[in-house]
């Protein structure tokens, strides 16, 4: 994998792709608000194998931001050391959902379990309720873990000199 270029849909395939796709890690939603400024939500995800899903409550300015300016960048990443990074950009799509989002419920299962998970959905149960589901289908892939893969595409050794 370490061949295959920044950007190639393949790197969804790899190790480091795999392990924060399955981690608890929180994703960091990247949009342009309405405003034309840019704007980063961290925030519980859910990967159902082609799209990273969100879910949120309706009727707020960052579902009017995606819906008017789709383009998203997202990153999953540890702290390390050494850090390890999944970089995606796509085209958000939003569904406004009655009621409680079926992946709401499965992202509070994921990140804290069964219980704690039905918990956090039947505490939101009231009439009313919107939900959103933001779903992204990558469209860009990189990754990189500073120990098989780099920044930029570089080597260890190109890394190692960089700014010298």
């Amino acid at each position: 994998m370490t061949t295959i270029p920044q950007g190639d849909l393949r790197l969804l395939e790899s190790d480091i792709a795999r392990r924060m796709l399955d981690s608890t890690e929180l994703a960091r939603l990247a949009y342009v608000a309405q405003d034309g400024t840019p704007r980063v939500l961290p925030m519980l995800f859910h990967w159902n194998g082609t799209e990273i899903v969100f879910a949120t409550f309706g009727g707020t300015a960052k579902l009017n931001a995606l819906r008017a300016r789709p383009d998203v960048a997202i990153t999953i990443d540890t702290a390390g050391p050494p850090p390890v990074v999944l970089l995606l950009r796509g085209r958000a799509e939003v569904a406004e959902i009655e009621g409680v989002a079926p992946d709401y419920l499965t992202m509070q299962q994921r990140y804290y379990g069964p219980e704690q998970g039905e918990r956090a959905a039947a505490e939101l149960q009231e009439p009313g309720l919107r939900m959103a589901r933001i779903a992204v289908r990558p469209a860009w892939v990189g990754t990189f873990d500073f120990m098989t893969r780099f920044p930029g595409g570089l080597s260890a050794d190109e890394f190692a000199r960089r700014g010298r």
